[in-house]
């Protein structure tokens, strides 16, 4: 159990985007929409590090919101550097587009929540012109609960672990 945390602590001390404090928050909150790199380690990076979680919270959702903007725009102009440099294969694009289809902008508000998969929604939304008021009051809205609850949780827990 020791060895465990003491690699947990590694990797929460050591995330590549924490190095650069909320600047490199930021740039992770952007990157994780466009591609698969968790934001979670660098919050908590920065929260164990003594950052506000307020500062921390502002800068990941704004981050995090112009990420979910840059997705579906790549989706909506069909962007085919972007669809090659993401690589997402054919099996994520039709379970994603079936959700969407089937669940609106629930899968939208939801998809944050979903790891790598949930990456592909807005892109699929962009690619099938979802209305885009209803995308950003769902993604907006989804990226903001998340980061509120990351925030909040990492900020209880990390000291009770990692005393």
């Amino acid at each position: 159990m020791e060895s465990l945390l003491g690699q947990i602590e590694n990797i929460v001390n050591n995330p590549i985007f924490a190095k650069y404090g909320l600047a490199g928050l930021f740039l992770n909150g952007v990157a994780s929409s466009i591609i698969p790199i968790p934001t979670e380690l660098t919050a908590s990076a920065l929260l164990l590090a003594g950052q506000s979680r307020e500062s921390v919270m502002v800068v990941l959702t704004a981050g995090s919101i112009i990420g979910g903007f840059i997705s579906y725009y790549a989706g909506y102009g069909g962007n085919k550097f972007f669809h090659r440099f993401v690589r997402q294969d054919k099996k994520q694009q039709v379970r994603g587009s079936g959700l969407l289809e089937k669940y609106g902008w629930i899968a939208i508000f939801l998809s944050p929540w979903i790891p790598i998969f949930g990456d592909v929604i807005p892109v699929i939304a962009g690619a099938k012109k979802f209305s885009f008021r209803k995308f950003t009051i769902a993604m907006v809205s989804g990226k903001t609960v998340k980061v509120i609850a990351l925030v909040y949780i990492s900020s209880w827990l990390l000291p009770l672990v990692f005393k």
